[in-house]
């Protein structure tokens, strides 16, 4: 495969490092987990954090937010809270004797929705329309949100009272399922020797919206080679017919995979995609799509090893660039 590579804007050769460098003030180790964030912004995509309690789901997610520079709210989902709660309703002004829209967070640059799976479904599914279309509807008026518009959900996974099950649309609309795990063992020792510089830092503005909207259009512009197009296709496919998997991949979730890994290679400092970019991500966009047949699953097969096993099979592209 050959292809040209195309010139890459210095904005989007610094303005990464420049944000992981910030965040880095306040957050040990977690490289990848914010790198992969910066993926996720590039490519418009949204984001669930997992992990236990006390690994700093909810700071790493604030902190992203505060680096960028753009319009942040967080949301708190608990059992009682209503969709009107999250994209907003319609209120009588008594002065005018007009109903005024009153816009819910869900209106912001960068949205946190802390404990997403303790939300009801009703709930959940308010935020399934904004999250692919980018507006929101309020009986029957449309309002659109600014780009840049990421919603980053928190999920701890050893709740097991009060939560609900997450709605299947709702994942299948989320790019990246992220893994925030217990620190190394240095990484624990950096935390607490370091611990009162840590909590006296403070986090500044590495960039602004509208370097984030160039970031975003650098992207755009990521060459994809047809080969590499082939074998994202692929892989897609190869889900769909794995005997392990009664669910495969969406164009949705091949669509995703695409412009991951065109952001993949900008944090990288390529203008194209490589085969290796597409491998490391197909975990991270599948993994949370596949739904396992009962014969795996009594079995104790997990969903990474099938996408393991699909990544073994589907034939990796020769690349050439020039």
């Amino acid at each position: 495969m050959k292809s040209d590579r195309p010139e890459i804007p210095r904005l989007a050769l610094d303005l990464p490092e420049r944000i992981i460098k910030e965040m880095s003030q306040t957050i040990v180790g977690k490289r990848d987990v914010i790198e992969d964030l910066l993926v996720a912004l590039m490519a418009e995509g949204h984001v669930i954090l997992e992990g236990v309690p006390g690994v700093a789901k909810t700071w790493v997610a604030k902190t992203f937010a505060q680096t960028l520079g753009c319009s942040f709210r967080r949301i708190q989902f608990t059992p009682d809270i209503l969709p009107a709660d999250v994209v907003g309703s319609y209120v009588f002004d008594q002065k005018s004797g007009e109903f005024k829209l009153r816009r819910g967070p869900i209106f912001s640059n960068i949205v946190l929705i802390d404990e997403i799976n303790r939300g009801t479904p009703k709930t959940q599914s308010a935020t399934i329309e904004v999250m692919q279309e980018r507006q929101v509807t309020i009986e029957g008026n449309t309002q659109p949100v600014d780009r840049p518009f990421m919603v980053l959900a928190t999920i701890n996974p050893v709740e097991v009272e009060g939560v609900y099950p997450l709605v299947t649309s709702q994942l299948d609309r989320c790019m990246l399922r992220l893994n925030v795990d217990y620190p190394s063992n240095n990484e624990d020792l950096q935390i607490l020797e370091n611990l009162p510089e840590i909590e006296k830092s403070e986090v500044g503005e590495a960039t602004d919206k509208n370097s984030v909207l160039q970031l975003i259009s650098c992207c755009e512009n990521i060459h994809v080679a047809p080969q590499i197009m082939e074998y994202i296709a692929n892989i897609i496919r190869a889900t769909r017919t794995n005997r392990g998997l009664r669910l495969g991949g969406s164009p949705r979730a091949m669509i995703h995979l695409y412009k991951a890994s065109k952001a993949r290679a900008l944090i990288c400092k390529r203008g194209y995609v490589i085969p290796d970019d597409v491998k490391y991500l197909a975990p991270k966009v599948l993994g949370h799509r596949l739904m396992l047949t009962p014969e795996a699953e009594v079995e104790g097969t997990q969903v990474k090893d099938l996408v393991d096993e699909v990544l073994s099979e589907v034939p990796i592209p020769k690349t050439e660039v020039k």
